[in-house]
């Protein structure tokens, strides 16, 4: 027996809230942080363990300016105030990465040190960045979300279609998909089109030959690092202004970030984003309880009794894990075969 076209209808609108919605927010905020870090490896040939916390510097940066600007009454009316602590918070943020780098990385890089050594370095960067965080914000939860919390509520949703399920859609979760899109458009702009991201891009292909070009590889480097620290700043901000800001929350973010750039290509800006969604899509997919969802597609004999899910949300982390190991194994390269900047 065939369900009826409002029981596929409250099924579609049950997915729409706990599924796509949610995961179109999370791959968005998975999406930029992936590009940070395949930024830096496609470019100074690393894997920057401490973008992670480079993320959480940034939002605390973002959280102090919020703070700041409610105290002296600025808001941004419905929408969040830290959309205007963004811009400050990037400069601070762009500032403490240049500082890491010229008293960290550049003196491995000089001596044409191994890849692994600038990562060992980026996890004892990782450690520093985590104690300046907690010592600044705690270890507790920190929510700094203001205006209006929803563009939609599920009551109102439910009386202007008269359907069963409520389609709720969080103004941070909008905010999230608009900012991204905008930030990678005019991200992809300025490596396609700009001067500075052409020279990026050649210097990520073949450096000797870049040099060679005239292109001065501290100005590329200086770039890198204020791009991915624009990219981590505003990638933090809005998985906390979603989820709430807890720094360690953004060392277990490495995980899936890691997962998103390798799925896609490391060093593949596209492949960062496309990973991100599938990463995203994947951990929300494969921890949702089916229950009400086939509840309402199949016969009511035929209901399930138990939660139809997966895995439990306590694993969420392993979805990511599991992919990040099924793709090493299968196609190293990534979708997009990484590792220059194209």
């Amino acid at each position: 027996m065939f369900p009826e076209t409002v029981d596929i209808l409250n099924a579609l609108v049950l997915m729409t809230n706990f599924v796509f919605v949610p995961a179109l927010a999370y791959g968005s905020q998975l999406a930029l942080g992936a590009l940070g870090v395949t930024l830096v490896f496609g470019i100074l040939r690393f894997a920057n363990f401490s973008h992670g916390d480079l993320m959480a510097f940034g939002t605390t940066m973002v959280i102090l300016g919020t703070w700041a600007l409610q105290a002296n009454g600025i808001s941004a009316g419905p929408l969040p105030t830290a959309l205007i602590a963004f811009v400050p918070a990037i400069i601070v943020t762009a500032i403490a990465a240049i500082v890491i780098d010229r008293t960290v990385f550049t003196f491995y890089r000089k001596r044409r040190s191994a890849p692994v050594v600038l990562v060992i370095a980026s996890v004892g960067v990782m450690f520093m960045l985590s104690a300046i965080v907690r010592f600044i914000m705690g270890t507790d939860d920190r929510r700094f979300t203001d205006g209006e919390r929803f563009l939609i509520s599920a009551r109102d949703f439910r009386e202007m279609t008269g359907l069963d399920e409520g389609l709720a859609i969080q103004t941070t979760q909008a905010l999230t998909v608009v900012v991204a899109i905008v930030t990678v458009t005019i991200l992809f702009i300025f490596l396609r089109r700009s001067r500075t991201g052409k020279a990026m891009r050649a210097y990520s292909d073949n450096e000797d030959l870049a040099l060679l070009s005239g292109i001065n590889p501290d100005r590329v480097v200086l770039i890198t690092w204020i791009i991915a620290a624009a990219l981590a700043t505003i990638a933090g901000a809005l998985y906390g202004l979603d989820k709430g800001f807890r720094p360690f929350t953004y060392l277990q973010l490495l995980l899936p970030i890691f997962a998103a750039a390798i799925v896609g290509g490391i060093g593949q800006p596209i492949g960062a984003v496309v990973g991100g969604y599938i990463v995203a899509f994947s951990e929300v997919m494969l921890t949702y309880a089916y229950k009400r969802f086939l509840g309402h597609l199949l016969p009511e004999n035929l209901a399930p009794d138990g939660l139809v899910q997966l895995l439990g949300t306590d694993y969420k982390f392993a979805v990511s894990f599991i992919i990040l190991v099924v793709v090493l194994l299968i196609r190293p390269t990534g979708i997009f075969r990484g590792a220059v900047i194209k």
